[in-house]
């Protein structure tokens, strides 16, 4: 029976385009997750949406002259239009602009007030006499006081990756005009996490699912010891916050964002005329909630999120994972538009087609250790694996078929011990790459895949069928018989990874519908014998450009869309 698997990744700040390290650690893992549950044929829905709320919002509109709604809607617009070009295929890509969000989060914030767990308080808060402003977190940053990171923010720090208060901060600045704030009183609602510490660890320890760095990071947190969090701010653009008495205050960006999860599922369950699928989603305790993020959302996904959900007191399921990817570097650097290091998401389609930037993300996904881009490496990856393993396996099997045997899958004779060791070992990789990627081991589930092929190329280069079609063109059949089902389980294997390319390869062996559309288990189906074949074409080409040549590509390609640093 078909599963629920809701797949989630974290919301991107709508403040600037992502880069390519915002990319792969949630979206694009959510992606080949999702397109793989849906080969299983399980029931998934995929959701995310633009973070639109929150100071970093605030403070690049006060840069940019602008009301915060106009750089939201046109970069939400613009982020939209760029995920679908990189084929994330989202059920639902909403904003925290939603109504349907707003009045969830409202709601929710009231049921835990109710419940107990939010009070409020007047506290001292930085302020800022230039501006005539309270600095809540981005509008200030400073000194770490657990790392001394010299560019902490008001609300984490990136390199340790606590979470702080702007008031922790050691000489901090507003972000604004750089003067040193002064204290002053202002009231606020806080959520009091200290109440759920037991819950929160209880369901830490039990979830056997979370990978091992995920589950410890939280429980150390937990141990330091959890202490009320606020849950308003004063700033105008957000949500406003629901209680009595917080006239002119704002949701927490983060409380915000990561009730957006839910309100996405209600929002996309409504669009289906179905207003109660959620539930199933979100109540029926056999239901996957999979989470992808970086490693600096993690305390968001496993304290915040569970505690919210919790407080409510509704019942709902918890994470079922929670996969936090390190950091992906550029050249050794911390991605930064400003100083000019990284990729952005639209830079990178105007280099190279889409699929080459999937693999390559996905084969070096910063899983355990920070990664770091280069351009050798990526040529590296695109040329040896995608080019002459993968691509040229395919194009040697389809091809001599194609010229050989009229394009017509040939019929074998009993298939010897090396052709039954491989297709044996074709099955044992395949089902090797479903575990995986149910894992969340994707950068290993990329690599199985391109094992697949190089399988196959050896195959070829010991058998040696062109050199049989002389003295025995019946075992030459066979060896490509053979090779026709490494080709078809590659199609499948590789859709959710590479879409565009595996819909290409389904096309070209002539199946019917879309692979997309197919199931996982028919990649270990056979083509039968007789089953015509499409004319083949290359998959991908070599790139033949070396790192001064690419930089300076990239370089043109920023004057021309406009992305140079302002």
């Amino acid at each position: 029976m078909p599963e629920k698997v809701l797949v989630t990744s974290a919301w991107p700040y709508i403040n600037v385009t992502p880069h390519l390290g915002n990319l792969v650690g949630s979206i694009l893992s959510a992606d080949v997750t999702a397109r793989y549950y849906r080969l299983l044929g399980d029931d998934v829905l995929m959701v995310s949406g633009s973070d639109m709320h929150g100071t970093p919002i605030e403070v690049e509109a006060i840069k940019q002259g602008i009301k915060p709604k106009e750089l939201t809607d046109r970069n939400h617009a613009r982020v939209a239009e760029l995920l679908l070009r990189w084929n994330a295929s989202f059920d639902n890509y909403t904003s925290t602009e939603s109504p349907i969000h707003k009045e969830f989060v409202q709601k929710t914030l009231l049921e835990i007030q109710k419940n107990g767990y939010i009070f409020e308080q007047e506290t001292q808060l930085l302020y800022c006499e230039h501006d005539q402003r309270f600095l809540p977190d981005r509008f200030v940053e400073g000194k770490c006081p657990h790392c001394g990171c010299e560019k902490a923010r008001g609300d984490q720090c990136d390199i340790c990756g606590r979470l702080l208060e702007p008031t922790l901060l050691v000489e901090p600045y507003c972000v604004i005009c750089k003067n040193k704030p002064t204290l002053k009183t202002t009231r606020h609602w806080y959520i009091d996490l200290s109440k759920l510490s037991e819950p929160l660890t209880e369901y830490l320890k039990n979830n056997q699912q979370l990978p091992a760095n995920v589950k410890s990071f939280s429980l150390n947190w937990i141990k330091e010891g959890l202490k009320p969090r606020a849950v308003t701010r004063d700033i105008e653009w957000g949500i406003p916050a629901p209680f009595k008495g917080a006239e002119g205050k704002s949701i927490y960006v983060w409380v915000d964002a990561v009730l957006g999860y839910v309100s996405a599922t209600i929002e996309q369950s409504q669009r289906m005329g179905q207003p109660e699928l959620w539930r199933e989603f979100w109540f029926n305790k056999q239901a996957k909630t999979l989470y992808f993020v970086g490693k600096d959302n993690i305390p968001f996904h496993t304290i915040i999120l569970p505690a919210l959900l919790l407080a409510s007191g509704q019942g709902y399921n918890l994470p079922w994972n929670v996969s936090a990817t390190e950091f992906l570097q550029f050249k050794g650097q911390k991605a930064s538009k400003s100083q000019r290091v990284g990729i952005w998401i639209d830079e990178a389609l105007e280099m190279f087609p889409v699929d080459y930037w999937r693999f390559f993300l996905i084969a070096t996904r910063p899983e355990s250790k920070d990664t770091n881009f280069t351009w050798s490496a990526f040529i590296d990856k695109i040329n040896a694996d995608l080019n002459d393993t993968f691509g040229n396996f395919i194009h040697r099997t389809l091809s001599f078929i194609n010229s050989k045997f009229e394009g017509t899958i040939p019929a074998p004779t009993k298939l010897d011990k090396d052709e039954e060791a491989l297709l044996l070992v074709v099955k044992e990789k395949v089902e090797q790459a479903a575990k995986e990627i149910e894992g969340s081991w994707l950068q290993s589930a990329a690599s199985t895949l391109i094992g697949i092929s190089r399988i196959g190329n050896q195959y070829l280069n010991d058998k040696e069928p062109w050199n049989l079609m002389k003295t025995d063109k019946e075992k030459a059949g066979t060896i490509f018989y053979v090779t026709a089902q490494v080709v078809k389980a590659i199609a499948v294997v590789s859709a959710p990874f590479i879409p565009e390319t595996a819909e290409q390869l389904w096309q070209t062996l002539n199946l019917e519908g879309s692979v997309q559309k197919s199931n996982w288990a028919e990649a270990l189906k056979p083509l039968e014998a007789g089953h015509k074949i499409n004319k083949p074409k290359p998959l991908f080409h070599k790139i033949e450009a070396d790192e001064a040549k690419l930089d300076e590509q990239l370089a043109q390609i920023r004057a021309k869309l406009g992305s140079q640093p302002k």
